[in-house]
């Protein structure tokens, strides 16, 4: 007489809705009670749901991607022939996460069933919370990842794998200036391929050879850096009387408020190093030089020149360099060695208006700064409104590198030196 028995999920404690991500048994396989049968997966951590009974499936009920919670159908199982099944009292356990010199072993597979392929998981490459946040961290896609794990699972050492394979990789040709439609990747969909003329007059103008070159390397930026923006506000009063000042006494040197920027940038950098370092694989290279980068807006396009030491230089100093680099970039003679070595960039947009943008990272730094122009907004100081002139900033990041506190701090160290310059000695 066939015996048929439903499974379903045991409580599984505070989690629910909780996505499978492995079947390890299918129709026909004899199994064991805590045999393994389904994998789930939450954001905080893998659980195998082992068999309460003994027996053959007779029926799985669910698919990989589905999300089940406690008292969800799973299987039938035959019970013919089997002794009184004894429900297993053990719950579906979170394993710990690997260490790399010695991964979990696998689970016995019944001998009358050979081992079954992982499916392809709508919820996403099977791996442990930890490797999940660590493969972020270095901005590893899990999905391009090949797993050496039990059951498919992808391992530290897989991610790392990965990494030195991406490393060894010749680079890829760079993509035709006119080939937007043929040059997108990553799983995107082609560019819209549509004629302008057919509505209306056009022309057709070139990009400069600047912008040719640059625009790849800001799409590439954009797509592959996780992007986040801080914004703050910088009281410049005081500086801006002091700017007004030093424009007085020395009327050859023109000093503007991107001079105060970049050595504010500068004293930040010193302040937290870890804004001042480039992502190498699993490591990061700390940098213990300031050089600073400005944008300069130039007839073909914006350019990066580098005030070196800037951490060590003088207002003045400062903007008398940043003139003459500027001067090289519109002339269109600055060398290509006066734009290597940056370790962090500023864009202001001066006089020419907005209230604030979110800069792109110029890779492989990890954070630009970012201001707008300032504006005259009241201010209170405990009895009245006072005028004061305010100074909007953004300060994208890495967040590979850093993350939203590290960032505050650093923008709020920046405003700090903005409102009183003394602070960049410190």
């Amino acid at each position: 007489m066939t015996t048929r028995l439903p499974v379903t999920l045991p409580d599984i404690g505070d989690f629910s809705d909780v996505p499978i991500v492995e079947i390890l048994i299918k129709p026909g396989d004899r199994i064991a009670v805590d045999d393994r049968l389904v994998t789930l997966e939450s954001d905080k951590a893998t659980m195998e749901v082992p068999s309460p009974v003994a027996g053959i499936v007779a029926e799985i009920l669910v698919a990989v991607g589905d999300r089940v919670s406690a008292g969800t159908p799973l299987l039938t199982v035959d019970t013919s022939g089997e002794a009184a099944p004894q429900p297993s009292a053990a719950l579906p356990q979170a394993p710990a996460d690997p260490a790399p010199s010695a991964p979990p072993a696998a689970a016995p597979i019944p001998t009358s069933a050979p081992p079954q392929a992982p499916e392809a998981s709508p919820a996403g490459p099977h791996a442990t919370p930890s490797v999940r946040a660590y493969a972020r961290e270095l901005g590893v896609p899990l999905a391009a990842v090949a797993p050496s794990g039990p059951a498919g699972r992808i391992l530290k050492e897989d991610v790392q794998g990965y990494i030195r394979g991406a490393l060894a990789a010749p680079a890829a040709p760079p993509a035709p200036a006119a080939g937007i439609g043929a040059g997108l990747a990553a799983g995107l969909p082609a560019w819209p391929q549509v004629d302008p003329a057919k509505f209306g007059p056009v022309r057709r103008e070139p990009l400069s050879r600047l912008q040719q070159l640059s625009g790849p390397n800001l799409a590439r930026n954009w797509l592959t850096i996780p992007h986040v923006t801080n914004f703050d506000h910088a009281d410049v009063t005081e500086t801006e009387a002091f700017r007004r000042e030093l424009n007085g006494a020395s009327p050859a040197v023109k000093v503007t408020m991107t001079a105060f920027l970049m050595k504010a940038a500068a004293a930040a950098l010193r302040a937290y190093p870890r804004f001042n370092a480039v992502l190498d694989g699993g490591d990061l290279i700390l940098k213990d030089y300031v050089h600073v980068g400005f944008a300069a807006d130039t007839p073909r396009g914006l350019v990066v020149p580098v005030v070196r030491d800037c951490d060590r230089k003088g207002i003045v100093a400062i903007a008398q360099e940043m003139a003459e680099l500027a001067a090289l970039a519109r002339a269109g003679t600055l060398p290509g060695s006066a734009m290597q070595g940056g370790c962090f960039s500023v864009s202001s947009l001066g006089g020419v208006g907005g209230d604030g943008f979110t800069p792109i990272i110029n890779a492989p730094e990890v954070a630009i700064l970012g201001a707008a122009p300032a504006r005259i907004a009241p201010v209170w100081d405990g009895a009245l409104f006072q005028p004061r002139l305010i100074l909007p900033l953004s300060l994208s990041w890495d967040h590979r590198v850093v993350d939203g506190v590290a960032a505050a701090r650093f923008l709020a160290h920046v405003a700090g030196v903005l409102a009183d310059i003394r602070r960049a000695a410190q």
